[in-house]
């Protein structure tokens, strides 16, 4: 999945990976939902976006259940490949490394979120719309 190693993690790296993201990849992603937010609430570095992962894995749930499927397949992989990135102990910087093994990972996802930001609104929006229809 990660290919040929770089140097930095930028934008395009990002971007280029997430185009080899596929349905398999996506189905890991949801069988190690458990460990991933481990590693993002455990983690210093990634205890910010505890929140938002959780909003990742709902859309990505709500879209593999088949309940939510007016959303790009680019921001699906984009979920896809962050948490597998995070997930993958040994990337670009191995976790292991003392104040530094997160770094990677941190930039992962928020390049992943810039990309998504407009459908996690979108998908936020159609939860509430949807909670409210089941309360009335």
């Amino acid at each position: 999945m990660f290919g040929k190693k770089k140097k930095e993690i930028d934008e395009d790296f990002v971007k280029t990976e997430v185009t080899k993201i596929d349905d398999g990849d996506v189905n890991v992603a949801m069988r190690n939902h458990e460990e991933i937010a481990d590693k993002i609430i455990n983690s210093n570095m990634l205890k910010k976006y505890a929140e938002l992962g959780k909003v990742m894995y709902g859309m990505l749930r709500d879209y593999r259940k088949g309940i939510y499927t007016d959303v790009p397949w680019f921001t699906i992989a984009s979920i896809a490949f962050s948490f597998l990135y995070i997930l993958n102990p040994l990337d670009i910087v191995p976790d292991f490394i003392p104040g530094l093994g997160y770094i990677d990972d941190f930039a992962v996802l928020t390049f992943a979120l810039r990309f998504i930001e407009s459908d996690l609104h979108s998908y936020l929006d159609w939860k509430l719309e949807n909670s409210e229809t089941e309360a009335v």
